[in-house]
């Protein structure tokens, strides 16, 4: 054992222990509290009514947990492959990117989706910091909490150059960013706000922070050495 490896300590380990199951307890008590609005959506999805499934929000969080074993037979595959070419870290990079893909795309597919006065209403913009969080209510924070953290928690695990709070910060508001001025653009029927990019980027970071055990750290530089004449 090398001099310099420090074991894990008792509490160590059951921080280690402890996280997975918070995780699961947290995933298992948001599907209960959403379990009503969940079995709503099902029949019309089951039906293939897709405008009506994935035009609430409901049909569309319903479709995302329902394709998550098809998310991870991907990431499966992916890894495979690269490992079979000798790829370093395939399973966290497999991982990492469907990760991204399968967390991000419903969530900009709802804050996208067009209100009732879509091409109709004028374009409204909230520039005033903090004035519209009051009126968000709990559900519509962790919404928007939840819009990137995703991509926060996922892109630092595949991308070295990312493995840093205050770029996990910059992602994250930049895509916010994006997203309402698309929303300002399309004339979606829908605020955009200054508050949506803070709270959209401070989900990423939170997201970052609970992976950041598992970020991909940059290959540290080699000396050069000196040739001798």
């Amino acid at each position: 054992m090398n001099a310099d490896t420090v074991p894990p300590t008792p509490l160590h380990r059951a921080r280690r222990s402890a996280l997975p199951v918070l995780a699961v307890l947290g995933v298992a008590g948001a599907l209960y509290a959403l379990r009503g609005p969940l079995l709503m959506a099902a029949p019309m999805c089951g039906a293939g009514q897709w405008d009506r499934c994935l035009g609430t929000f409901n049909g569309v969080v319903l479709m995302t947990l329902v394709t998550v074993p098809v998310a991870l037979l991907v990431a499966w595959v992916v890894a495979r492959v690269r490992r079979a070419a000798g790829v370093a870290d395939a399973w966290r990079r497999s991982l990492a990117e469907v990760g991204m893909v399968h967390g991000t795309v419903p969530f900009l597919w709802l804050t996208l989706m067009p209100g009732g006065g879509a091409g109709v209403a004028p374009p409204r913009v909230s520039l005033v910091p903090l004035r519209d969080l009051v009126t968000m209510g709990p559900l519509g924070i962790g919404g928007n909490l939840l819009v990137f953290a995703a991509l926060g928690f996922f892109a630092p695990m595949r991308y070295a150059a990312l493995c840093s709070v205050p770029r996990v910060l910059a992602l994250g508001a930049g895509c916010s960013v994006l997203v309402e001025t698309a929303q300002y653009v399309l004339r979606l029927d829908r605020v955009s706000s200054v508050d949506d990019v803070l709270v959209n980027a401070a989900g990423a970071v939170l997201a970052g922070l609970a992976s950041r055990r598992w970020w991909r750290r940059p290959a540290p530089l080699t000396p050069a050495v000196s040739r001798v004449a």
